[in-house]
């Protein structure tokens, strides 16, 4: 039965499961007591990264607790305004599609330099003007979307998933020393037992459950850390207010500086391939794919939130990747779980107590979450790279835009020699590694080397170490069917007595002519 199907009358199967087979799509809202803990699901996977951006940029900036306070509640309002935008949609603003928007670490650098030399006014004046230069340059960005095709989507999505496995090792990393380097033992024990409550509900836990998998292990993994002497730190609740109103132009009139602009200018053009390939993914794993006209809303949603972040004292916002894996390791593909997200999102801005308590979670333990939400991330995209033809050029693009895309996760000062520009693209492993794919496709996959190349074995003699166990995945109409069977190679041996078996044909695969 397809997912579109009812059963027939009488069927018991939707009373056991609690619900129709095609309630499960973007478009559908589930029952507020399954909406609530899903989207407090997706809060908890971002508040972390969500939070960092302004405590990395108002610490170098040298500003007080109180200021760093107002700069997070700031932060997380402003998401949540942006997230509900993004994923209910108002006129040609809005992707409509379970995507989460948060502040982007790729203005970090940027941003703090510009705050040394002129002051947040001027971050905040330059982070306005990027976001309406997003707003304007929107519809012809879209555009490109003819430059994603499967093996550049597949290939971005990967990257993303790697990439960001980074971010879960810093997360377990906290409490590392220059004099005891590494991560605590007690850490890697909280993210390995937050994996293993993942697999155990995934497992043995009723489908309800099973869909909040990543919540509860965060809850379980917090409780467990209670018991553990300075694993939880909510010292901060106590001084938390219950109330503060975000009010906009808190630190001062914005001012305009014409080189901070071009710079942040540059972020935007990072922040809108990032976040096309956030949409791609996401749209390939509710199995609704995003069209140019919806890439073009979801960009100006990009804009309008980096507009509303200069005006009320915050920073460039962009689609959250760890919530893409989110999405596809839960299943759960309503767009108004982001929607929910994005109200307590918006709840946490104005109540600091709140949000501090959610904040104590421990770092170890959204670790241990990351290595199983960004992993679900790279499983999307080799999902979709399932779908391309793997000959030696397809091949040659995945592998080196994965390893370009790498270099800077794997060497972190790898670019420190090169100018401002050029750190700020190729620093970040998405932008560099999808900007890789898109040249290498277009050079290596031109519609003449396409026909020249119609005929070519799906794995070239050069692609891989050789081996009589060694096994060709081969698509059975080269293109885009999705059904991979595995074809075993033959030793040399084995192809000679096959020879002798069968009549020799020509190139062309018939009877070879005398």
């Amino acid at each position: 039965m397809s997912t579109t199907e009812r059963p027939p009358t009488g069927d018991t199967s939707r009373k056991k499961k609690g619900k129709r087979p095609d309630d499960n799509t973007v478009d559908g809202v589930p029952p507020l007591a399954r909406l609530f803990p899903l989207g407090l699901q997706h809060v908890l996977a971002l508040y972390a990264g969500a939070v960092a951006v302004p405590l990395i940029v108002g610490g170098a900036l040298g500003y007080s607790a109180q200021d760093l306070a107002f700069l997070i509640s700031a932060d997380l309002f402003i998401a949540g305004i942006a997230t509900i935008v993004q994923s209910v949609g108002f006129w040609r603003f809005g992707v409509r599609l379970p995507l989460m928007q948060g502040v982007t670490f790729a203005a970090v650098g940027p941003m703090i330099a510009i705050g040394t030399q002129h002051g947040i006014t001027a971050v905040f004046g330059s982070v306005i003007a990027c976001g309406l230069f997003m707003i304007l340059i929107a519809p012809f960005f879209a555009q490109l979307l003819r430059f994603f095709p499967p093996i550049v989507t597949g290939t971005v999505i990967l990257i993303i998933g790697l990439s960001l496995m980074r971010v879960a090792a810093g997360w377990i990393m906290t409490g590392s020393t220059p004099e005891e380097p590494g991560a605590p033992p007690v850490n890697i024990a909280f993210a390995a037992g937050t994996v293993a409550f993942i697999i155990l509900i995934e497992r043995f836990g009723p489908p309800a459950l099973a869909r909040t998998s990543v919540l509860l292990s965060l809850v379980l993994g917090t409780i467990v850390a209670l018991f553990v002497p300075g694993m939880v730190d909510w010292s901060g609740v106590a001084e938390a207010g219950w109330f503060a109103v975000v009010t906009p132009f808190h630190f001062g009139l914005p001012t305009f500086e014409i080189a901070s602009i071009v710079s942040m200018l540059i972020v935007g053009i990072v922040i809108m391939t990032e976040t096309t390939g956030d949409m791609i993914a996401v749209g390939e794993i509710v199995d609704k794919p995003v069209t140019r006209r919806q890439l073009a809303d979801g960009l100006r949603a990009d804009g309008l939130g980096t507009v509303l972040g200069g005006i009320f004292n915050t920073f460039p916002y962009t689609a959250f990747a760890q919530n893409v894996g989110l999405v596809s390791l839960t299943g759960v593909r309503s767009r108004y779980v982001a929607t929910m997200a994005g109200a307590i999102l918006v709840v946490l801005g104005l109540i600091p107590k709140v949000s501090a308590i959610v904040e104590g979670v421990p770092r170890a333990v959204l670790g241990g979450a990351g290595i199983a939400l960004f992993g679900m991330v790279a499983a999307s995209g080799i999902r979709t790279l399932a779908k391309v033809r793997f000959n030696n050029r397809n091949v040659l693009i995945v592998a080196i835009s994965v390893g370009v895309a790498l270099l800077p996760t794997v060497a972190p000062t790898i670019y420190d020699r090169f100018p401002d520009w050029f750190t700020l693209i190729f620093d970040s492993g998405i932008s560099a590694g999808a900007i890789v794919a898109i040249l290498l496709n277009l050079l290596l996959n031109t519609e003449e080397m396409r026909r020249e190349h119609a005929s070519d074995p799906a794995i070239g003699a050069s692609d891989a170490v050789r081996g009589p166990a060694a096994a060709a995945l081969v698509h059975p109409e080269a293109e885009g069917t999705g059904l991979i069977p595995t074809q075993l190679l033959d030793t040399g041996d084995q192809a000679a007595a096959r020879a002798d078996e069968r009549p020799a044909k020509d190139d062309a695969g018939g009877p070879a002519r005398a």
